[in-house]
């Protein structure tokens, strides 16, 4: 049994005409379709949804001939139906599905005599033809090549090995303010225990991997439910996130510095502006989200800005602490992707599916990085429009990525941990889209960055003799003197 994706390319009667795309399934050892749209042959569409073409007798004679016909799905087999609609002279069959697209199987030695192509197609997206073409549509089908590579993942490289090296320096920047305000060896550490109570311990690490994987469950089952809470939540983080990002850049803005008072308290004027405007970009998120034309832009700048907040907030207080939380997460992101398909009545991953939207659902998490993928194909159609990379592939390693950074300013090391990291992660990233470019499937991210990350971190700090100060963490930062 063999089951690809295809396109219905689909025109209306309107000059100039009205088209539009939409997915098939086929099985391709039943016929062959042509790879382009100029080899393909047009057919007018008669809309018979109102029968499932169990019986000749459904239809009156010669309504089909030289047509593509749409049937209901119903309880007869595939080529049964095939078989009908060609003995009354129909040049394609489309059989409309209420659920999901599937496989087409069925035994084709009982039926060698059709050669009519037959394909699967959504019931809804029959609906929407009519609506957006009219009653008149000519139809084709057309199956066009895999690409090779997709280019979208070139700007996903980039939005993350920016995002990453950017949220790590930014957390180096604070540490270094905040050594140089402290003076005293006192006050440094009141400081220093005071932060603490915002660090990531070996035991809140393994309470945060538990709580994500009890989330991730409970969006998996109570999904349609969840999504608008986590909608809601992106919201809010993402536009205080954003502040907080443009907030470090107010010095840049030479206007706006006068202030206003209330209730015995002083802001400048700039920065009421500056949240309105974050505020403002997360509202109009949540109105357009479904709008794939450019929403996506704003929906990675927020992430970007969440991404960079949480690796500058959050501190790893020692190399430890990032060990127990980069491995346990990529435990998760393996288990989660490739294990739970054994688990799942459907043998899909938990993982992918949370992440394109379960069981069809329109609403999708925003808790990814979406770039349109920039190579048209049938996958991109049926499947994904978007390349995706979720929060976490960036969050997880630039927190470790951060606290190289924040140990090269304490120590004075000329950034060689924080660059080694970064570039670490970059060759990561590559070697997931190479990977996935060999494999057609979503792989873990992690199982690749978070390797390739820790490693390198390890060998520069046993190179340079300095693993038991890296390990700890903490013992090195008392020692410091602006």
């Amino acid at each position: 049994v063999a089951a690809d994706e295809g396109i219905l390319h689909a025109s209306g009667s309107g000059v100039p005409p009205v088209t539009k795309d939409y997915c098939i399934t086929y099985n391709s050892n039943w016929v062959s379709l042509p790879k382009t749209l100029d080899n393909a042959t047009f057919r007018p569409l008669e809309n018979l949804t109102s029968t499932v073409l169990c019986s000749s007798s459904e239809v009156p004679a010669g309504l089909m001939k030289d047509k593509a016909v749409v049937v209901m799905r119903g309880n007869c087999t595939f080529l049964e139906k095939a078989s009908i609609a060609q003995n009354l002279g129909a040049k394609m069959l489309l059989i409309a599905s209420k659920s999901r697209l599937s496989a087409i199987s069925d035994n084709k030695t009982d039926f060698e005599d059709v050669t009519l192509p037959v394909a699967l197609i959504r019931y809804s997206d029959i609906v929407d033809m009519q609506l957006v073409l009219g009653n008149e549509v000519n139809v084709t089908l057309y199956s066009p090549p895999l690409p090779e590579f997709d280019y979208s993942m070139v700007v996903i490289f980039l939005i993350a090995v920016f995002t990453v090296a950017l949220g790590g320096y930014w957390s180096g920047v604070a540490e270094l303010e905040n050594l140089k305000a402290v003076a005293s060896p006192e006050e440094r550490e009141t400081r220093r225990k005071k932060e603490e109570n915002v660090t990531f311990t070996p035991v809140t690490v393994i309470l945060f991997v538990i709580i994500c994987c009890v989330m991730l469950v409970l969006l998996y089952f109570f999904y349609k439910w969840l999504v608008y809470v986590i909608i809601s939540v992106f919201c809010l983080a993402s536009a205080m996130s954003l502040y907080n990002c443009l907030a470090a850049l107010k010095g840049e803005i030479p206007f706006g510095q006068c202030r206003i008072t209330c209730s015995n308290k002083t802001i400048e004027v700039r920065l009421i502006f500056l949240a309105v405007f974050c505020i403002a970009a997360a509202v109009v998120w949540a109105v357009f989200r479904n709008e794939d034309r450019w929403a996506w832009i704003l929906q990675d700048i927020l992430g970007v800005a969440f991404c960079l907040n949480f690796i500058k907030t959050l501190k790893m207080p020692n190399f430890k602490s990032c060990v127990i939380l980069l491995g346990l997460l990529l435990l998760y992101d393996v288990f989660f992707v490739f294990i739970t398909p054994f688990i799942t009545k459907n043998g899909a991953s938990i993982m992918v599916e949370v992440a394109a939207g379960p069981f069809g659902n329109s609403e999708k998490l925003p808790v990814v990085i979406r770039v349109p993928r920039l190579e048209y194909s049938a996958s991109t159609l049926c499947d994904l429009p978007f390349s995706l990379l979720g929060f976490g592939d960036i969050i997880v390693p630039g927190l470790l990525v951060a606290y190289c950074r924040r140990f090269d300013v304490q120590t004075r090391s000329s950034s060689v941990y924080y660059i080694s990291c970064t570039i670490a992660y970059a060759v990561g990233m590559v070697l997931t889209f190479v990977v996935l470019a060999l494999m057609k499937m979503g792989q873990p991210a992690l199982l690749y960055l978070v390797p390739c990350t820790l490693i390198t971190s390890s060998l520069v700090a046993w190179r340079r003799k300095e693993m038991k100060k890296f390990w700890k963490g903490s013992s090195y930062q008392v020692g410091w003197m602006p």
